[in-house]
């Protein structure tokens, strides 16, 4: 008699062919954050036709339950994530984006690929599943306020609670084969930070007659960094970043402002907070004793991701049943961010990382860029693991 590994590997085998067309569907017909109808029409279709019911929320995401014949009062809920990035993907693939301008750079083709190849083996098992599996396909990862917080403002979490959440994501770093795991706290909260700084412009040859505001910038910048270094626990890691400085002047030219755009990440919310009232402050201070005004903008992101050890060893655990133990690896902080941690401030909840880069095949481009690919032989391991887990998991 099989094992309900032996089957879940069976139908994974079963379901892989059709995961991958998904998965190069979905590849060419890439959606924006919060603009993903054709997205979440095609999954809706592939749960009409498999008898799951489903309900929408927040415009386009969708909340869908495979209950077990086995009784058990638990529910456990996996995620997926449907948006893509505004990014032009290189040229030449048969199964290249179709949308001018916009990719599945990140891998949330593969995400919703996989859900979807998760629910056809669950709902083959409903006879060995026990309790209810509870699929968040969910819009705008990619986008503030992210889609995960208004799923659950509009209760993807609730009637009833569940009792943990799963979900997982790609990681081209990793060989295809194997899977990353990290208990406690993984990525980092995320803030956007845009700041004017207004002086008075006019001639670069007389200095003394204006308040230039690009060498105000540059003593923000030099100060706020001291906040980071300084400020910060040593144990609690954190970066500042500038990404975006205009100031448009000209060789002669002292600009009227500059305006600046960058971003802040931590682990810690109080020390999130504490920083956030310490960078304007600094900021607004430092400009005001020179003589210029500072519009500082703090634009509070994602929550940092946590991964709740109990339930992060049972996955872990799991993983080294289905893969072997070789074959699951120990991740490092990521001070990236996910609107899973929202999810993960809620309920107990385990992010892993899915291995798809080959070596071998050339398939290591990072994420958010136009070269970013995966080995779809991961698609295999990506529906089979996280069925295995959610079967396991609530049959414990």
């Amino acid at each position: 008699m099989s094992t309900i590994k032996e089957k879940i590997q069976d139908l994974a085998a079963v379901y892989f062919q059709d995961t991958v067309n998904n998965r190069r569907h979905l590849h060419q017909n890439p959606e924006l954050s919060f603009a993903e109808y054709n997205t979440s029409a095609f999954v809706q279709q592939q749960l009409t036709d498999l008898g799951i019911p489903f309900q929408q929320m927040a415009d386009t995401g969708l909340v869908a339950e495979i209950k077990g014949d086995l009784p058990s009062a638990k529910t456990l809920a996996l995620r997926a994530d449907m948006d893509a990035l505004p990014i032009t993907e290189v040229e030449g693939r048969s199964y290249g984006s179709k949308n001018p301008g916009v990719m599945h750079a990140c891998g949330h083709d593969v995400h919703t690929a996989s859900l979807i190849g998760v629910a056809k083996i669950l709902n083959a098992l409903k006879s060995e599943l026990a309790g209810t599996v509870r699929l968040i396909f969910q819009p705008g990862e990619e986008r503030l306020p992210g889609g995960a917080s208004l799923m659950i403002k509009e209760g993807a979490l609730k009637n009833p609670e569940p009792v943990g959440i799963i979900g997982q994501h790609v990681m081209p770093f990793l060989e295809t084969g194997t899977v990353g795991f990290r208990s406690g706290k993984y990525m980092a909260s995320c803030d956007e930070l845009f700041m004017t700084i207004r002086g008075k412009g006019g001639h670069g040859a007389h200095p003394h007659q204006n308040i230039d505001p690009i060498a105000i910038a540059a003593q923000i910048i030099t100060a706020l960094q001291q906040i980071v270094s300084r400020s910060a626990d040593p144990r609690i890691p954190t970066v500042l970043s500038w990404g975006k400085i205009i100031g448009n002047g000209a060789t002669n030219i002292i600009p009227e402002e500059v305006y600046m755009e960058g971003t802040f990440r931590t682990f810690d919310e109080q020390w999130r907070a504490e920083a956030h009232s310490k960078m304007l402050k600094l900021a607004e201070g430092i400009a005001e004793s020179m003589g210029a005004s500072c519009d500082f903008e703090v634009r509070k992101g994602y929550p940092y991701l946590i991964n709740e050890p109990e339930l992060t060893a049972a996955a872990r655990g799991y993983a080294e049943e289905y893969l072997g133990k070789e074959n699951v690896l120990d991740l490092d902080l990521w001070p990236a961010a996910e609107d899973f941690s929202y999810y993960s401030q809620e309920i107990a909840a385990c992010f892993y990382r899915l291995g798809t880069g080959n070596k071998a095949k050339g398939i290591q481009s990072a994420v958010h860029t136009p070269t970013f690919d995966i080995d779809e032989a991961a698609l295999q391991l990506s529906i089979g693991l996280m069925a295995y887990s959610a079967i396991r998991y609530l049959g414990a």
